[in-house]
């Protein structure tokens, strides 16, 4: 659940946000495919450090 207003609509909170805000999707994108792409971490150790991220932000794991 977002943490600042989205306006009601269909579709999940990220779709609607990204809508709203097109060039934020793609920086976004372009930001999630370079950690991915050039992180030095293996798999699982990224993994796990999002889930910690997740558990100290109170989202559900």
């Amino acid at each position: 659940m977002a943490r600042i207003d989205i306006a009601p609509g269909e579709g999940e909170e990220s779709s609607r946000l990204f809508q709203a805000r097109p060039e934020l999707g793609a920086a976004m994108s372009a930001l999630s495919r370079a950690v991915i792409e050039h992180s030095q971490l293996p798999v699982r150790e990224r993994e796990l450090v999002r889930m910690r991220i997740a558990e100290i932000n109170q989202c559900s794991v």
